[in-house]
């Protein structure tokens, strides 16, 4: 998919940087597929992470993979990890997602800019499609956390009936 009209020089920096925290989500989001692997209490949060963490890599690829149908050549830059590697509960985790998923709506919305300025339709075309789903995936974040803390707060009140209704029962 070679094109005749080659990116700026701006455009492949910005491109670089999308793909290369793309990939940064991925890993993120497979530390996280990993640490909710064996918990049972948290079924939903491994296959959750996992998928993301697919889409993600994959997204990053789709990145790469027009910034050389473009001309341009790849130059990742590096990006810190993410500091925490132990999110206690899934509501936490889904919190970090969704700084990570707000963060790369930051990065598309400056690449975004990049594109336009440097009036380049095919680029903004291209872009469209992952504005579409990154918008998705943060009401869908939003939506799993307060979902999750509702949950969180109903098994709470039922723990607590359970031990109320217990040492109320006379014991012998």
């Amino acid at each position: 998919m070679a094109f005749n009209h080659p990116l700026s020089k701006e455009c492949g920096v910005a491109i670089n940087y999308v793909a290369s925290y793309e990939l940064h989500v991925s890993d993120a989001y497979l530390c996280m597929a990993c640490y909710y692997i064996d918990d049972p209490k948290e079924p939903f949060f491994s296959g959750f992470f996992e998928d993301q963490a697919e889409v993600k890599r994959e997204h990053g690829k789709q990145f790469l993979r027009y910034l050389i149908g473009r001309g341009n050549t790849i130059c990742l830059p590096v990006i810190k990890r993410p500091e925490v590697d132990n999110w206690q509960t899934g509501i936490k985790a889904l919190e970090c997602a969704l700084e990570l998923e707000n963060q790369l709506t930051k990065l598309l919305m400056e690449l975004r800019v990049t594109a336009a300025t440097n009036n380049d339709s095919h680029l903004l075309s291209f872009m469209k499609r992952f504005q579409d789903k990154q918008r998705k995936d943060i009401t869908h974040l939003q939506h799993q956390i307060v979902y999750f803390r509702i949950l969180e707060k109903e098994i709470q009140k039922e723990e607590e009936m359970l031990k109320k209704a217990a040492e109320r029962k006379p014991v012998g």
